[in-house]
C-alpha cells in the first residue's frame, strides 16, 4: 500500500491533476440529482483582479423558492477543481441538497494570480469573493447570479467549507475575514507553517528545515510552465520567483541556505507565521470540526491540537478527529475516502455530515459527536475503532533515562553514567523519504548508525500501554563544541538533534511510530531543555518495549553545521525525564 493518500498528498497532488477527471471546460452537465454550471469570476485580491475557475453544482429542485445552504471547497497544493476529492465534494454535497461550488485556488488549475500560502489578504479574499457570489449579490463573468442558496440575512448565505492540506487552511483564513462563513472542516492542514517547514520541538530559536516536504511544494509551484501550457500571465512573477509571491520565494531561499542570521530569518519566518492560522485564529467564530492525520509527517497531529486548543480558549465551537490517514500514507479500509464521495459509510463521513447538518441546515438535534475522537488501528471490530473523549489524555506517566541506556520508572533507580554520541558530515539516520510518493523511490525502514545517537529501553511491558497525544521529554545535552559556537549570532551554529519514540518487539523488530520524528535546535547547551514529539496514537502491546532515541541527524532534514560531540549525563537526582500521555483503558 502507498505512504501517500490519493486526493491530498502534496507529492500526489500533480499527478492527479494529470489524472483527475475531465473538467467542464464553459459548459453544464446534469445527473438526475443536480447540474453542474462552469463558472469564472474575477476577484479583486491582493490589489490584483484574479481569475478564478469554478463548478457550480445545483441540487434539482433547489430554486429562488426552494433555497438551499451551500458549501465552498477548494483543491490541495497542486490540484484544482477538477482532481478527484475536490470534485468529488461538489459532487457529495450536491447529492445531498446542498449548493456545492467547488474552485481552483489561485495558481492553481485554471484560476489566476500567483500562489500565495493560503494568504488571508489574498487567498481569503478571493473565497470571500465567492461568497458574495453565493449571497446573490454578485454575479459570475458571463452574469450568471446564485438566488437559490439560503440566506441568514440579506448578502450574507448560509455557507460552509470543507477541504484537505492547502484546502484546509485556506477556510480559517476565510472565516477570519468573512464572518459569513458558518461552519468549517479543515482537514490536515497546519495551525504555523513556520513550524511546518523549519519545527523547532525545543526551543524559541530558528528551527530545523523539513528540506523534502518543502522542496517538493516549492518545485511543484516552479515547474508549471512545463505542466501548464499558456499560463495565465498573472500567474508569472518574476524569472527568479516564478509561480509564488516573492516572500514565498525568500522563505524557502533562506530555509535552504544553511544559515540562520537572526534578523533575516525572523523575517520570512515571521511571514510563514502571517499566513497561518496562528495569527489570525482570534478572529475565527465559524464553528470548525477539525480531522487531522495521524500518518502525517508535513502537518502532524500537533498543529492540529494548537489550533483547537486556541479556539476552545476563545470560546469558537470546536471538536477534533484524529483519523488514521494523513500526507505520509495511512488511508485503511473503512476510513473516509473523499474521492469515493460517500459520507455514511465512515465514521469521519458520518462526523461531517452531521455537522453541516447542525450548522447549515439548523438540526439542532444533529449530533455532532464528542469533543475528541482518534482512530485504533489495534481495534479490528469496524464499530470500535474510534474512541472518544471529552478531552486529550494528560501526561501522567513518567519515565526516567538512566546512565545505563534504560528507561525506569523511579528516579532512584537512576545508574549514574555519561554516554555520547558524534554526528558526521553527512546524515546517518533515516526516518523517511517524504517525496516517495511522487518520486517512485523505495523507502527503506527507519534506522540509527551506531555512534551518532543514544537511545534508552524500557522493560517489557507487563499489559498493553496506549500513548495518545504528544509525548514530552526534558534532558541536557552537553556539547563544548555546540557552546564555543551558539552566540555567534547565527542560529545554524546551535547543536541540532531528533528526538523520536520506537516500539521494540520481542523479536527486535524496531518501529518509528508513523516514522515521525521531533527536530530540534537547542538554544543553550548550558541548560536542560524540553522536547514536545509528534502527537501519536499507539499501543504498545503486552511484552513490547518503549525505547526513545535522540539522534545526531535526520536525512529529511538539515542537521548540525560542523562536528558537534554529544554527552548526556544521568543520576538520580538529575536525569532526563520522558512523560507520556497514557489513555485510560
Amino acid at each position: 500500500m502507498s505512504r501517500r493518500v490519493p486526493g491530498i498528498s502534496a507529492a500526489l497532488a500533480l499527478a492527479l491533476t494529470l489524472t483527475a477527471p475531465f473538467a467542464l471546460a464553459g459548459r453544464a452537465s446534469a445527473t438526475d440529482q443536480y447540474t453542474v454550471t462552469a463558472l469564472k469570476f474575477t476577484v479583486r485580491a491582493g490589489g490584483r483582479d484574479c481569475a478564478v475557475d469554478a463548478d457550480l453544482y445545483r441540487p434539482t429542485g433547489v430554486d429562488r423558492a426552494h433555497p438551499a445552504p451551500a458549501v465552498l471547497a477548494t483543491n490541495g497544493f497542486g490540484g484544482s477543481k477538477s482532481d478527484g476529492s475536490t470534485d468529488a465534494i461538489g459532487r457529495t454535497f450536491a447529492g445531498r441538497g446542498y449548493v456545492g461550488l467547488v474552485y481552483s485556488g489561485l495558481g492553481f488549475g485554471k484560476s489566476g494570480c500567483l500562489i500565495s500560502l493560503d494568504d488571508p489578504g489574498i487567498d481569503a479574499a478571493a473565497a470571500s469573493g465567492l461568497v458574495d457570489f453565493l449571497a446573490g449579490t454578485r454575479a459570475a463573468d458571463d452574469g450568471t447570479r446564485a438566488d437559490f442558496v439560503t440566506l441568514d440575512a440579506k448578502g450574507d448565505p448560509r455557507v460552509g467549507m470543507i477541504g484537505g492540506s492547502y484546502g484546509g487552511a485556506v477556510q480559517l483564513a476565510t472565516a477570519a475575514v468573512d464572518h459569513r462563513v458558518d461552519a468549517l472542516v479543515p482537514m490536515v492542514t497546519w495551525h504555523d507553517l513556520a513550524y511546518s517547514l523549519d519545527p523547532n520541538n525545543g526551543g524559541s530559536v530558528p528551527g530545523v528545515f523539513k528540506w523534502q516536504w518543502t522542496n517538493g511544494f516549492y518545485l511543484m509551484g516552479e515547474s508549471q510552465p512545463l505542466t501548464v501550457p499558456g499560463l495565465d500571465p498573472t500567474r508569472i512573477n518574476s524569472l527568479t520567483c516564478v509561480h509564488f509571491v516573492s516572500k514565498a520565494c525568500d522563505l524557502i531561499r533562506t530555509l535552504n541556505s544553511g544559515s540562520c542570521p537572526e534578523t533575516t530569518t525572523a523575517d520570512v519566518l515571521e511571514y510563514a507565521h502571517s499566513v497561518s492560522p496562528v495569527s489570525y485564529l482570534n478572529r475565527v467564530e465559524a464553528p470548525t470540526l477539525l480531522v487531522q492525520g495521524q500518518a502525517d509527517s508535513l502537518f502532524n497531529l500537533n498543529e492540529a491540537t494548537a489550533t483547537y486548543r486556541t479556539l476552545k480558549t476563545q470560546g469558537t465551537t470546536a471538536k477534533m478527529i484524529w483519523q488514521s490517514w494523513g500526507h505520509s500514507g495511512g488511508a485503511v479500509a473503512g476510513e473516509l475516502d473523499l474521492g469515493r464521495g460517500d459520507l455514511e459509510s465512515s465514521y469521519v463521513g458520518r462526523r461531517i455530515a452531521a455537522w453541516f447538518d447542525r450548522y447549515l441546515r439548523g438540526r439542532t438535534n444533529a449530533d455532532t459527536g464528542p469533543a475528541f475522537a482518534y482512530y485504533r488501528d489495534w481495534i479490528t471490530d469496524p464499530a470500535r475503532t474510534y474512541a472518544t473523549a471529552d478531552q486529550l489524555p494528560a501526561l501522567d506517566e513518567r519515565l526516567y533515562l538512566s546512565g545505563d541506556g534504560k528507561l525506569v520508572d523511579d528516579r532512584a533507580k537512576v545508574a549514574r553514567g555519561s554516554r555520547e554520541y558524534t554526528n558526521r558530515p553527512v546524515p546517518t539516520s533515516h526516518s523517511e523519504n517524504s517525496l516517495s510518493g511522487m518520486t517512485g523511490l523505495p523507502d527503506p525502514a527507519p534506522y540509527d548508525t551506531r555512534g551518532t545517537y543514544l537511545g534508552w529501553t524500557g522493560p517489557s511491558l507487563n499489559r498493553p500501554t496506549d500513548v495518545v497525544g504528544a509525548p514530552k521529554v526534558t534532558l541536557k545535552a552537553v556539547s563544548p563544541a555546540a557552546r564555543r559556537v551558539q552566540d555567534s549570532g547565527d542560529a545554524a551554529d546551535k547543536l541540532v538533534l531528533f528526538a523520536k519514540l520506537y516500539d521494540l518487539a520481542p523479536d527486535g523488530t524496531a518501529t518509528l511510530v508513523h516514522r515521525l520524528v521531533a527536530p530540534v535546535r537547542i538554544p543553550d547547551v548550558t541548560k536542560s531543555f524540553t522536547v514536545t514529539l509528534p502527537g501519536i496514537v499507539h499501543r504498545f502491546a503486552k511484552g513490547h518495549r518503549l525505547r526513545f532515541v535522540i539522534a545526531a541527524s535526520d536525512d529529511a532534514y538539515t542537521g548540525n553545521r560542523g562536528i558537534k560531540p554529544v554527552t548526556v549525563v544521568s543520576s538520580p537526582r538529575d536525569t532526563g525525564v520522558l512523560e507520556l500521555p497514557v489513555a485510560a483503558d
